[in-house]
C-alpha cells in the first residue's frame, strides 16, 4: 500500500482561498488514479513560497521524517517552494526520508527538475520583485502612497473612471493628526518619548497599531525615517525606497537595509502636511541638541553602549504586569512596561548583581531541595521499571518467536531432505521464515540497554555543580560556557513588589537542572587557578524524564 501525502499553498499571486481546495480536488484525484492512499493532506493559506518557514510545509517535514507516508504529491514544485536553497533542501530531507516528491505539472521530482525549475522560479520572484518596485515608484511619482498607511491618515479608495478602484490616495486623520502635532508640541516643550507614551497611555489614546504607546514608536530612527518625530510626510514630504529589505537566509526575517540618498524618491505632497515648519524645526533643533546617534535613535548615552546581555536577560518577568525586566542604569533593572509605556505601576527596581546572586544561591540551595528530589526519583525509578518490564516482556517474546521459527525451519528442511511435501511450497514457506528470522535477530541486535535510573542524591552533587558554575562564571575564558549553563537552569524569573521590597521568584527548568547535575564534571584547580567547570548532556536521561515525568513534576517556584 503506498502511502501518500498532499500539499497545496496560495500566496499573493493568487489571493484565492478557493485555490487550496482546487490543489487538493485534482491531487486526490491524481492519488485515486495510481491507487494510493492518502494519509493526510498539508496547506499553507496566504503565504509566500520564498521561505519554507510555513506551518503547513514543516508539519508536513516533521511527519515525513517519521514515515507516515512514502509520496508527497503537490499541484506544482512552485507550490511546495520558489527558492532554490528551499526546494534543493526539502529535496534532500524527502529523499534521506525515503519520501518520493511528485507533481501533477512535473511527475516525479527529480535532482534535474530541482536544478533547473529552482532556478526558474528563482527568477520569477526577482522578477515579480522588480516588477513590483518599479509600479510602486510610478505611484509615488504620482503623489500616492508606496507602502503602508502612515499614522495620522486615511487610506482612500476610489473607483476611478475605467470602474477599477483607485488605489494610493490619503487624506488626513483629524483625530489621529491631533495626536501627531501634541506629540511634536510635547517634544519641542521638553518632554521626553518615555513621558509623552505615559501620557498618551494614560489618557487611552490607541497606539499606531491599536495597542500601547512606545517611546520607540515615538523616537524611532532619526537616519532610517521611523517613528512619529522623523517621518517627514507630516511636513509634506512623501520619502519613498529609503530603505530595502533583505531576507535573513538562517531566519527568514526581512532585514532592512538603508539605501544611498541618491536612490531615495522625494515627492512634495503638501495637502498631506500635519505638522508646520516651525513646529518640526523645533524639534529637529531639540534632537541635534541631544545629540541623537543616527543609528541608535536614542539620546540616553548609557543606551549608545553596546552591551553584551547580561546573566539572565529575557528571563526576569514583572510580576505585576507580566512584561519583561530589562537594564534601565549601569546597575539596576527595573519592569520596561513601566519604565517606557507608563501602564505598569511596578516601578521598584534592583541591582543587577544583587539578583545574580540571589538566584545563584537559591539554584545552589532551594530549586532542587533533597527530600523533594528523592519522592522525584522514587516515582521515576517506578515508572522506568514499568516500562522495562514492558520492555522484557516484549523482547521475551521475540526471543521466544525466533526459537519457534528455527525449529519450523529445521523440520521443513527435514521434510525435503526426506522427500516429503511440495518443494516450491516448502521453499516459499522457508524464505518468509528466513525473513522473519533475519527481521527478529536484527531487531534483538540493536535493542537498547535500559534507562538510567535517578539516584537520590544527586540533589546533593547538583548543589556541587552550581558552586563550581559561579566560581567559573568568574573566569574570562569560562564564563561564556558556564553562563549558557546556568540560563538553562532557570525558566523565568519573576519579580513583584512587596511590603519589604521586590519579591523574587525562581522557576526552574527539570531538563536542565537534570542534564547538570548528572554529566557536570567539576574539576579542582591549582593555587593560581580556581576550580573550573566542565559539562556535557545526557540527552537520554534528560529525554526519559521528560517522557515520564512530564509537567507534573517540575520544579516548584522559589521565593527567595
Amino acid at each position: 500500500m503506498t502511502k501518500v501525502a498532499l500539499y497545496a499553498r496560495y500566496s499573493s499571486d493568487n489571493q484565492r482561498d478557493a485555490s487550496i481546495e482546487d490543489q487538493l480536488r485534482l491531487c486526490r484525484l491524481h492519488a485515486e488514479r495510481q491507487g494510493w492512499t492518502i494519509t493526510d493532506s498539508y496547506t499553507d493559506r496566504a503565504m509566500s513560497g520564498a521561505s519554507l518557514l510555513r506551518p503547513g510545509i514543516q508539519e508536513l517535514i516533521q511527519d515525513a521524517t517519521r514515515g507516515l507516508f512514502t509520496i508527497v504529491l503537490a499541484e506544482a514544485m512552485d507550490r511546495l517552494s520558489r527558492d532554490q536553497e528551499d526546494i534543493a533542501g526539502l529535496f534532500k530531507r524527502m529523499a534521506f526520508a525515503g519520501v518520493k516528491i511528485v507533481t501533477l505539472a512535473e511527475g516525479e521530482v527529480s535532482a534535474l527538475h530541482v536544478g533547473l525549475k529552482g532556478t526558474m522560479n528563482a527568477l520569477f520572484l526577482k522578477d515579480l520583485g522588480d516588477k513590483t518596485h518599479r509600479g510602486l515608484r510610478g505611484r509615488v511619482e504620482l503623489g500616492k502612497s508606496g507602502g503602508g498607511n502612515a499614522y495620522g491618515y486615511d487610506v482612500v479608495r476610489q473607483p476611478s473612471a475605467d470602474g477599477l478602484a483607485n488605489r494610493g490616495d490619503r487624506i488626513i486623520n483629524e483625530t489621529e493628526a491631533a495626536v501627531v502635532r501634541r506629540i511634536f508640541q510635547a517634544y519641542a516643550d521638553g518632554r521626553s518619548p518615555k513621558r509623552i507614551a505615559s501620557a498618551l497611555n494614560e489618557t487611552a489614546v490607541p497606539a499606531p497599531g491599536g495597542g500601547e504607546w512606545s517611546f520607540s514608536t515615538i523616537n524611532g530612527n532619526r537616519r532610517r525615517g521611523t517613528g512619529i518625530l522623523n517621518n517627514e510626510l507630516y511636513i509634506g514630504h512623501l520619502v519613498w525606497n529609503r530603505l530595502r529589505y533583505i531576507k535573513d537566509p538562517d531566519t527568514g526575517k526581512r532585514v532592512s537595509r538603508l539605501n544611498s540618498e541618491a536612490d531615495w524618491v522625494v515627492q512634495g505632497v503638501p495637502d498631506l502636511r500635519i505638522v508646520d515648519q516651525c513646529l518640526w524645526d523645533r524639534v529637529k533643533e531639540r534632537q541635534a541638541a541631544l545629540n541623537i546617534d543616527h543609528d541608535t535613535g536614542n539620546a540616553n548615552a548609557f543606551h549608545e553602549r553596546q552591551r553584551s546581555k547580561y546573566l539572565f536577560s529575557g528571563l526576569t518577568k514583572c510580576g505585576c504586569c507580566g512584561g519583561g525586566y530589562s537594564m534601565i542604569s549601569g546597575a539596576h533593572v527595573g519592569c520596561s512596561a513601566a519604565r517606557n509605556k507608563g501602564t505598569c505601576q511596578n516601578r521598584l527596581n534592583i541591582r543587577r548583581d544583587t539578583l545574580e546572586t540571589r538566584v545563584l544561591t537559591a539554584l545552589q540551595k532551594h530549586l532542587m531541595d533533597p527530600a523533594l528530589f528523592a519522592m522525584f526519583c522514587e516515582e521515576f525509578t517506578h515508572r522506568m521499571n514499568e516500562r522495562r518490564m514492558e520492555a522484557r516482556a516484549a523482547l521475551n517474546a521475540a526471543r521466544a518467536d525466533l526459537q519457534k521459527i528455527e525449529r519450523e525451519l529445521d523440520r521443513l528442511v527435514q521434510h525435503i531432505a526426506e522427500g516429503h511435501g511440495d518443494g516450491r511450497a516448502i521453499g516459499k514457506r522457508i524464505a518468509m521464515l528466513e525473513a522473519r528470522q533475519d527481521q527478529l535477530t536484527a531487531s534483538l541486535a540493536s535493542a537498547e540497554d535500559p534507562p538510567p535510573v535517578l539516584h537520590p542524591s544527586m540533589a546533593l552533587v547538583y548543589r556541587e555543580r552550581v558552586a563550581a558554575l559561579h566560581d567559573a562564571l568568574q573566569q574570562e575564558e569560562t564564563r561564556p560556557r558556564a553562563a549558557e549553563l546556568i540560563r538553562s537552569l532557570v525558566s523565568r524569573i519573576v519579580l513583584t513588589p512587596a511590603a519589604d521590597g521586590l519579591r523574587v521568584e525562581l522557576h526552574g527548568d527539570l531538563a536542565g537542572i537534570l542534564a547538570v547535575a548528572a554529566s557536570g564534571t567539576a574539576k579542582p584547580g591549582t593555587a593560581n587557578s580556581p576550580r573550573s567547570f566542565e559539562a556535557g548532556c545526557s540527552d537520554d536521561l534528560v529525554e526519559q524524564v521528560k517522557m515520564v515525568a512530564g509537567a507534573g513534576f517540575e520544579p516548584a517556584a522559589f521565593r527567595l
